[in-house]
């Protein structure tokens, strides 16, 4: 299937706040691991208790469509539809990533994303991140779900690899987006597995800023900045090795921008002894290049050994 060709839009913000992305503009680093599901059961019973709080909230104050501001549902119908249509054909979106290729423009890694970072899609996935409202989070699974398929179609036997979040993003938000998309989209995928194994870590030399005037954000920085910044940031800990070596695995992420934090995923996975086939986004930033041969942008599986 070919991908859409039309050019990114930006994405509109908020409720009048500016449309800041921490993952385009993230926060200064931490060293901490990322925090997923909880395990105490008085943390999970405090969870139900904030989930259900929220309910009660959302049944006294109306909700509007987090994109159009009609009333009542955090996504309306029509908006819902917008974002299928939008998720409609997985297209490989590794050439807009320069992390992912080499100077001659051999891929590097294969990368499948649902659709292009813009309009209702951008929006939703956006309120998501900052809110992570169940409705959004129903619909953008499913186009995430759509992308897996398309990247393993084929294939079977691939382990489903989520991308850590910082620890400032996960204090700022309360959750991973990431995860709560990825525990979302198995749901409509037999049979998938999904292993938390990578981990954010203080890269070397992380005590002393590398970019003066730049503490977190990324905007302005160019390929070799952006790996620079997040090379040696993840890690798969001794304990959990054996769970992805020799086994081929599928790095999942919300966002694909110049693809280094993929990148440097993939380069802990490989130190671990996994295969890393290729990895999925919900979006990509940057379009198939409308000048392709018809079929060059067709999302496909990872080839196997």
């Amino acid at each position: 299937m070919n991908g859409p060709t039309h050019p990114v839009g930006a994405a509109r913000s908020l409720g009048g706040e500016p449309g800041r992305d921490p993952d385009l503009h993230p926060p200064p680093r931490w060293a901490a691991k990322h925090r997923a599901e909880q395990t105490s059961p008085f943390f999970r019973l405090f969870d139900w208790v904030a989930g259900a709080a929220d309910e009660l909230l959302a049944l006294a104050i109306p909700v509007d469509c987090v994109c159009c501001g009609a009333e009542d549902r955090a996504l309306c119908a029509a908006c819902s539809s917008r974002i299928r249509h939008l998720t409609r054909q997985p297209f490989r979106a590794e050439g807009g990533a320069p992390a992912l290729m080499d100077v001659a423009g051999a891929i590097l890694l294969p990368v499948v994303a649902a659709g292009v970072y813009r309009e209702e899609l951008a929006q939703g996935l956006l309120s998501f991140k900052r809110h992570g409202q169940h409705q959004l989070g129903e619909s953008l699974a499913r186009a995430l779900a759509s992308a897996v398929r398309a990247a393993t179609r084929d294939g079977d036997g691939f382990l489903l690899v989520p991308v850590p979040t910082s620890t400032a993003a996960y204090v700022n938000r309360g959750f991973s987006p990431v995860h709560l998309l990825l525990k979302e989209a198995a749901g409509h995928l037999p049979g998938a597995v999904v292993v938390d194994v990578l981990r954010k870590v203080r890269p070397p030399g992380a005590q002393t800023p590398v970019w003066p005037g730049r503490p977190g954000g990324q905007k302005g920085l160019g390929r070799g900045a952006r790996s620079q910044r997040v090379r040696g940031s993840m890690r798969v800990s001794f304990r959990s090795r054996p769970a992805v070596a020799g086994r081929s695995c599928i790095i999942v992420d919300d966002v694909l921008t110049t693809g280094a934090t993929i990148g440097e995923a993939a380069r802990a996975l490989h130190q671990a002894g996994a295969k890393v086939r290729g990895a999925v986004v919900l979006a990509a930033t940057r379009p198939p290049d409308a000048a392709e041969p018809a079929g060059a942008s067709r999302a496909g599986p990872p080839k196997q050994p």
